[in-house]
């Protein structure tokens, strides 16, 4: 009876531990992370890795990258991911990267606006009385749908590099996805060229690439860091505004200075919202070139 009883505990006990290993067996593998600067480029490739890879972003929604700062959630974030996929000449990035090295030196790190021709002058800045002013680029190189096209292509080279396996898989959406930019393109020129040479006007200087893509005409109305502009500046952006028939005033209701309304009110110009760093990219892009064509 004991021998019963034993034998009965012994295959009770064997058939829990195959269980258990079949279990953990069949248990899906976790989904690798890759960690990309701001909503617009997750936006992209997404549309590269669908549900590949799980795609964290350092900068949510509604954050101001000029001063940004990343916590140690981003950090660690960072440290399991398989690769960082960064803007390539937003700010914060540069104290980042020197943070990853001395975290993570392995960790592969791409710079999805290579092979852009940058703009520069935008985010001019001096220090002190009298100082040189040094021209850095415009960062916002994703408010382009011709930059789109750079940009996830090296998206793409970066996917293939650190996540090999799926190379097809990623190759196949990205030519879905540049079919889709080009016809954008096509749409976006077609309907611009009657208005190559216009002037709008925004606070702050993110829609450098835009407006050269085709031919308009930006006039910055605050600053690179959306702080106060002196009595002087606004009287100059006003004479500038009226001498060149600027009629949309382009703002980020969340982050732009309260001088930015004052300022609009004032030249009578038609204020329309925006939101560069939204996630829905695709969206903000038609959203700028309807406003512009509306007239």
């Amino acid at each position: 009876m004991k021998t019963t009883i034993n034998i009965s505990i012994l295959t009770i006990a064997i058939g829990g531990l195959i269980w258990l290993l079949t279990a953990c067996s069949a248990a899906p593998a976790e989904t690798p992370i890759v960690t990309v600067s701001i909503e617009p480029q997750k936006y992209m490739l997404e549309q590269i890795t669908g549900d590949k890879v799980d795609i964290r972003t350092l900068i949510a929604n509604g954050a101001n990258p000029e001063n940004y700062d990343p916590s140690l959630t981003h950090i660690m974030n960072l440290r399991k991911s398989i690769g960082f996929l960064r803007m390539g000449n937003i700010g914060f990035e540069a104290a980042l990267l020197d943070k990853i090295r001395q975290e993570d030196p392995e960790l592969p790190i791409f710079n999805t606006s290579e092979g852009v021709v940058p703009v520069t002058g935008t985010h001019s800045h001096g220090h002190g009385h009298g100082a040189v002013h040094h021209e850095e680029i415009d960062p916002h190189t994703w408010t382009s749908v011709k930059n789109a096209k750079i940009i996830v292509r090296n998206m793409l080279d970066a996917m293939v590099k650190i996540d090999p396996s799926n190379k097809d898989y990623y190759r196949r959406n990205y030519e879905r996805f540049a079919q889709r930019l080009d016809s954008l393109d096509r749409d976006f020129e077609s309907r611009l060229a009657s208005h190559a040479g216009e002037h709008f006007m925004v606070w702050h200087p993110s829609l450098s690439y835009f407006a050269r893509d085709y031919g308009l005409e930006q006039i910055t109305a605050g600053n690179a860091e959306n702080k106060e502009s002196s009595l002087t500046m606004l009287r100059k952006t006003i004479d500038h505004a009226d001498s060149h028939s600027a009629s949309i005033f382009f703002y980020q209701k969340d982050l732009d200075s309260r001088q930015a309304e004052v300022l609009s009110d004032q030249l009578g110009l038609r204020k329309v919202s925006i939101n560069p760093l939204s996630y829905d990219w695709e969206a903000e892009m038609c959203a700028i070139t309807d406003a512009i064509t509306a007239d």
